[in-house]
């Protein structure tokens, strides 16, 4: 079955074909780092790095590029509290990034540019769009003439006449159009800007009041934030992208612009899909940073660990609408521990002496390939890990029955089901099966055995109320503990 996927440009849902029948061209729309990444980012990043993984599975490279954006009036607004300056504000959180990143068992991208490392092209793009007749000067700013742009409004759906005008109120007067954007904007970050973007506990006026700014032809300056990403994604990837991704809300204005001055300065197709990540919601309302309703990632990662919250994540499919609820969140949790302990068991069963290699379960050697199939199956369905899980979650039913039933263990099938796990659950949906999350986990079972020894002890001398405690204790750190007559066994 050929992958499809639904196209936001056209409306439909096409047969993925990549310009090169090898390589795959993607870029995903970044943060703006000026807080602490948050799990509504989270969600987005998860699908993109699924995506990601079944690209490379059907066996096309994979040029993932994802952008930190750290030139923004909402980072100059952060300094005096959060650093001392803009650069310093930026690299603190992209650190938190990184790190949430890691936690979540993300895979690394090709590239990750930064917009301050890329002005010259971003410097560059403007002047095209200048001298192509695109763009105009007006007062040391530039801004993208959209009535030159016949197709404007394409992605959207939107006419000219009925877009309203964009950017901030005191641009009106330098406009031609109500509807055109700044591509570079004059000077630095003025103080009404930064006094919307700060909270009440701001410290004060910061070291650095206004912002970075660069030479242009225009004068000093800083970009626009849509040209950013086109100046950025066409630095790594080339004119055509194969693959734009980005968040729902993003598809007007910015990726309206994006197309625009992009088409505009090559004369070529900027993206040939556009995929959109559906809204995470929380309380009925979009999760962000702006709204303070948000569960930062570091915080979920401690308290539910990096596989139940991408279960979670998966559990929806990228397009659709996702709310956060302790409840669904419970239940991922569970969902995880249950794929988790399910492989476990099946490792240990397929390396014991009871597989045997003559034994065989028609039943499970057809579940496990009735979910490979089906995971597939969903999979090329526009990337739907929804039912991709539920194909997984098939499986841990019949190797559990298989396990349970059974002395004489299939080796044969076991070993299907456990590669099956490893290369769909593992290697696509990005969960770690067959080790500890988040911390040393040699570590970890010296000291459960150590604890086991002292139980055992305890026992021996009769003092059963401190073999208890002992054992309560490993379970309160979700060590389960079974005595056997061959003396006690655990799992993390």
């Amino acid at each position: 079955m050929t992958l499809r996927v639904s196209n936001t440009l056209s409306g439909e849902t096409e047969e993925f074909v990549p310009q090169d029948p090898d390589d795959v061209r993607l870029y995903y729309c970044g943060l703006t780092t000026s807080d602490p990444p948050h799990l509504g980012h989270a969600r987005s990043w998860v699908h993109v790095d699924v995506m990601s993984r079944w690209l490379r599975h059907l066996g096309y490279g994979v040029r993932h590029v994802e952008n930190f954006t750290d030139v923004n009036e909402k980072i100059v607004a952060r300094v005096g509290r959060d650093g001392d300056d803009e650069n310093d504000v930026a690299e603190q959180y992209i650190t938190e990034v990184l790190e949430s990143m890691r936690a979540l068992n993300l895979e690394r991208t090709e590239v990750r540019p930064r917009v301050s490392e890329h002005v010259p092209e971003i410097v560059d793009l403007v002047e095209t769009l200048v001298e192509s007749g695109h763009a105009y000067e007006s007062n040391g700013s530039v801004y993208f003439d959209v009535t030159s742009f016949e197709e404007y409004g394409k992605l959207s759906n939107q006419d000219l006449e009925s877009i309203e005008e964009q950017g901030d109120p005191d641009e009106r007067s330098e406009k031609r159009h109500p509807a055109d954007f700044a591509l570079w904007k004059a000077d630095g970050v003025d103080a009404d800007a930064i006094a919307r973007h700060r909270g009440h506990d701001h410290p004060g006026t910061p070291a650095h009041p206004e912002g970075q700014t660069w030479e242009s032809p225009w004068g000093e300056g800083r970009p626009g934030w849509h040209i950013e990403c086109s100046a950025m994604s066409m630095a790594h990837l080339g004119e055509t992208l194969d693959i734009h991704v980005g968040g729902r809300d993003l598809v007007f204005p910015h990726h309206e612009n994006e197309i625009a001055q992009s088409e505009a300065a090559t004369g070529e197709p900027f993206a040939n899909y556009w995929l959109h990540c559906a809204l995470f919601e929380m309380d009925e309302e979009k999760m962000s940073s702006s709204l303070g309703n948000f569960i930062t990632v570091a915080d979920a990662v401690a308290e539910y660990g990096a596989n139940a919250l991408r279960l979670f994540m998966v559990s929806g499919t990228y397009n659709s609408r996702q709310t956060y609820s302790e409840d669904a969140i419970d239940e991922a949790v569970e969902r995880a521990e249950r794929l988790e302990r399910c492989y476990e068991d099946a490792v240990t069963a397929l390396d014991s002496v009871d597989a045997h290699t003559k034994a065989e379960d028609a039943d499970l050697r057809a579940a496990t390939e009735d979910a490979a199939t089906e995971f597939e199956a969903a999979m090329n369905d526009d990337f739907n890990t929804r039912e991709a899980l539920t194909a997984l979650f098939d499986l841990v039913s019949a190797v559990n029955v298989h396990l349970a039933e059974r002395d004489d263990y299939d080796y044969g099938g076991l070993k299907a089901a456990v590669e099956t796990f490893e290369e769909y659950g593992g290697g696509v949906l990005g969960f770690e099966l067959g080790a500890e999350q988040g911390g040393d986990v040699t570590l970890a079972e010296d000291l459960v055995d150590l604890v086991l020894e002292l139980r055992e002890e305890a026992r021996a001398e009769g003092e059963y109320e401190r073999a208890d405690r002992l054992r309560d204790e490993l379970e309160a750190l979700d060590v389960t503990v079974e005595d056997t007559d061959s003396g006690p066994t655990y799992r993390l």
